[in-house]
């Protein structure tokens, strides 16, 4: 039948919980669907979205394909448009390829979970897609100040441009991961590798009440870790990857999503990995 399938798809992805959660969710309402995971490197999304036909409905990108999307679609939605990044594309029944971003909506609706806290300053690390997302959604809940730290200043200008066309005036300060200055803020969110969270790094950011840790696996990571420790405020990549992971089943199905379940699926995988 027409529209059936979905999937994820990045590199690598073998890790990704995202099949287990839209699963979960199609099972307890009863959807005769199917959810796979699919790697596709760099400069292979163009390949694979030509192989499909009439049977799939939507797809979940990952890294390293929420940019390389962008000129395959036929239509962004605002979101997407704002942020540079597709993780969510919508393969319509007349053939339309739909590219929409629910990492915004998401990241907000995961901080606003965990904390009410006002929030005018953030420290995000790291200057990729996701940085850009998570990054506009902190400016939809008040932030108004981003020091954007990356190995590599240069490379990070393409998001940092991305935070400053918000509609909302944004001072976007870029910086290095490995300076020694300690930073203030009211929420730190890390975008980087768990590898790439030194002790220097840490101490840096050690006295921001909030901490948005974006990864899930492995879990926890340095920075969630030092966060737990400490009795600060955390929200999860877990938490990230379920409210956007919610958002993307309705667009794929129609139906809202059973959040408490996809929630719970994802928590049991990382439980099971010895990562929970």
């Amino acid at each position: 039948m027409p529209g059936r399938r979905c999937g994820v798809l990045g590199d690598p992805i073998d890790h990704s919980l995202s099949p287990l959660l839209h699963r979960a969710a199609y099972a307890e309402l009863g959807l005769d669907r199917s959810y796979d995971a699919h790697r596709v490197p760099s400069g292979g999304l163009e390949s694979f979205l030509a192989g499909l036909d009439d049977t799939w409905r939507g797809l979940s990108l990952t890294m390293p394909l929420k940019r390389e999307a962008l000129p395959l679609v036929d239509r962004l939605t605002d979101r997407a448009r704002l942020a540079g990044a597709v993780n969510t594309l919508l393969l319509e029944p007349g053939g339309e390829r739909v590219g929409d971003n629910t990492d915004l909506p998401g990241a907000a609706a995961a901080v606003r979970e965990r904390t009410s806290a006002p929030l005018t300053s953030a420290v995000v690390l790291g200057g990729g897609a996701t940085a850009a997302s998570v990054g506009l959604a902190l400016v939809d809940l008040g932030v108004r100040t981003i020091d954007l730290l990356v190995r590599d200043v240069a490379r990070a200008e393409e998001t940092a441009e991305v935070l400053r066309s918000h509609a909302a005036d944004v001072d976007v300060r870029t910086g290095l991961l490995g300076a020694s200055d300690v930073l203030a803020a009211d929420i730190v969110v890390s975008t980087v590798p768990a590898a790439a969270q030194a002790p220097g790094l840490l101490h840096r950011v050690a006295g921001v009440p909030v901490v948005f840790e974006a990864l899930y696996d492995p879990w926890p990571t340095p920075l969630a870790a030092a966060a737990l420790a400490s009795g600060r405020v955390l929200v999860s990549g877990l938490d990230l990857l379920v409210h956007q992971a919610a958002l993307q089943h309705e667009l794929f199905t129609g139906v809202p999503a059973p959040l408490d379940v996809m929630r719970e699926a994802g928590r049991a995988a990382l439980e099971a990995r010895g990562d929970g």
